[in-house]
């Protein structure tokens, strides 16, 4: 089933409206290495962890070199675990973390890639920097060394109605393409998950993040 859905999804989201190439991240929280690896060896070339203890319990077990993201919430106390092992930190969400990123990089004498994380949907469950102070956000986290400004990312909010979901995807690409025009670093806009996938692309997302439709319900036991 595995190796069947990520060849169904690579061969329907190859590239966005925009003409640009759409990279698939498997969202592998609670995943076996053995599936992980399945999907790998099937085509997936990038993974996501939501949880630091299961990206150090599983890091050895991963085949095939994949390119590293985390997606999930991140404590400042954690990064040391992550440091030189992640290649794109895509939940950036407060100046904090940003900040104490910056330092830890800088110490190791490294250069940390990262995503803006927006809270689209100004939803309170939600973290992640407002639409509307997320401008101040880029300026402020650009004078911070050693990181490295890849993009955006975005949850939208959970519900079935494109008409509440479209208008704040494409939100989300007119923030992104603003942020293109003065920085040439800009390439992701990571978007949508296995519920809302395909309405992103549509609005101009270049990467998802998706789980369920690659490995099938969690199970959390």
């Amino acid at each position: 089933m595995i190796e069947e859905n990520v060849k169904s999804i690579l061969s329907g989201i190859s590239v966005n409206h925009y003409g640009e190439r759409v990279t698939l991240v498997a969202a592998v929280k609670t995943q076996s290495p053995q599936d992980i690896n399945r999907a790998i060896r099937a085509g997936v070339t990038d993974i996501g962890d939501n949880h630091v203890q299961e990206f150090r319990d599983k890091y050895d077990s991963i085949e095939g070199h994949p390119t590293r993201h985390f997606i999930g919430h991140l404590q400042t106390n954690k990064i040391k675990y992550l440091l030189g092992k992640t290649d794109l930190y895509q939940s950036v969400d407060r100046f904090e973390l940003a900040s104490e990123l910056s330092k830890r990089s800088e110490k190791a004498n490294l250069t940390s890639n990262i995503l803006i994380e927006i809270n689209v949907g100004c939803e309170e469950s939600k973290s992640g920097f407002g639409y509307e102070e997320a401008i101040a956000a880029y300026s402020k986290i650009k004078e911070l060394p050693a990181l490295k400004i890849k993009g955006l990312m975005a949850m939208l909010p959970f519900t079935d109605d494109e008409e509440v979901l479209r208008p704040l995807a494409r939100k989300m690409r007119v923030l992104y393409d603003g942020l293109k025009k003065i920085d040439s670093d800009i390439c992701y806009l990571s978007m949508g998950m296995s519920g809302d996938y395909k309405l992103c692309i549509e609005c101009g997302s270049n990467m998802v993040r998706l789980g369920t439709s690659i490995f099938g319900p969690r199970n959390y036991n």
